[in-house]
């Protein structure tokens, strides 16, 4: 009775950490899920295939980074592209090259894993 007890504890406490871990990874909004997934089968194809690599891609992306660290690295490479010194306010700080580092990391670990 007390190791069915115990097994079964185990078990609600293993799901709980699902949850939590799952809740952590869909912290991006579907909007901003939907937004990478249609940008990536522009670049893929627009396939079946591609749809569901893409969609395996933004999931990778999102278990490894924050979705705070991911806006902030797609605003820095956004406004790196302006010409002219507002755009070289974007393109030197190191805080802005170690956030498009980190993004650049996951996209390739999303590569590795899902095409």
């Amino acid at each position: 009775m007390l190791r069915s007890l115990g097994a079964v504890a185990g078990i609600g406490f293993a799901l709980v950490l699902a949850v939590a871990a799952q809740a952590q990874t869909n912290d991006y909004p579907t909007e901003a899920r939907a937004d990478y997934v249609f940008a990536c089968m522009k670049t893929h194809g627009d396939t079946q295939v591609a749809l569901r690599q893409c969609s395996c891609s933004i999931d990778v992306i999102a278990t490894l980074l924050s979705y705070d660290r991911y806006v902030a690295a797609q605003t820095v490479l956004s406004l790196a592209q302006v010409p002219g010194r507002f755009g070289a306010m974007f393109r030197s700080p190191e805080p802005a090259k170690e956030a498009v580092k980190n993004l650049r990391q996951a996209q390739a670990e999303a590569e590795v894993r899902c095409f």
